[in-house]
């Protein structure tokens, strides 16, 4: 018995968000003005997660957090808005791929540049990385990561740098994140690496961005901010 896949239109998505235009707020493309698309699930249950609404059900009722639609529906408010940057992000956005591609296809097609906030664990299709600009990959250190998860899978690192098109950013709660990010960085060859603080109020962000600013450079890294919460602190949406 032949399988009927689905088509674009009847594709769905679990979405928590769509908003902008804002700013890309970390990494390469930070100050950049973007779209963002924040999908709902994850499969880590980091405890410092600034988005647990989007996984937490002790905390939330994910159905008031979420809503289901599909890709045209998401590509249409997404292209009603100037901005050429599309940010997926979630969530762990490649828990949906098959739909996540179809959206990349559609967002690619109308001339956007796409990029995609991961936590690393989960390979990327070679059909989503060639609509791809660019893999923010974030693996989660053992200072950030839940008892139990396992935060690190090597095959996956491995197809992101694969792709020629991924970047590694990590959170960084001590001096001691720094050697640990390293071990990784040489084990599967992970580069570039950018370096960001804890911190979802400004103050404390610069603070924590100033204690890792020598030792970034040290390594021989970069080190990203996070331009929304200077601006806007820790508002949702911005």
């Amino acid at each position: 018995m032949s399988t009927v896949l689905p088509t674009v239109s009847d594709r769905r998505l679990l979405v928590t968000e769509v908003f902008g235009p804002t700013f890309q707020g970390e990494g390469p493309s930070a100050g950049q003005q973007a779209m963002f698309v924040r999908l709902s699930r994850c499969n880590l249950r980091c405890p410092g997660c600034d988005t647990p609404y989007t996984w937490d059900t002790r905390r939330f009722d994910l159905r008031e957090h979420t809503v289901t639609a599909s890709v045209n529906e998401v590509a249409a408010q997404v292209l009603a808005a100037p901005p050429a940057l599309v940010v997926i992000t979630g969530g762990e956005p490649l828990l949906q791929q098959a739909n996540v591609t179809a959206l990349a296809e559609r967002l690619a097609a109308a001339g956007r540049r796409v990029e995609i906030e991961t936590n690393g664990t989960i390979v990327p299709s070679p059909e989503l990385a060639a609509l791809v600009e660019r893999f923010n990959v974030s693996p989660k250190l053992p200072s950030f990561a839940a008892d139990g998860d396992r935060p690190v899978n090597g095959d996956a690192l491995a197809a992101f740098v694969a792709t020629g098109r991924a970047v590694f950013k990590f959170v960084v709660s001590g001096r001691g994140d720094f050697d640990v990010i390293g071990d990784l960085a040489d084990r599967y060859g992970l580069a570039p690496v950018w370096v960001m603080p804890e911190g979802t109020r400004s103050g404390r962000f610069v603070a924590n961005l100033r204690a890792l600013a020598e030792e970034t450079l040290r390594r021989g890294w970069n080190l990203t901010g996070r331009l929304h919460v200077l601006l806007w602190e820790d508002a949702r949406g911005r």
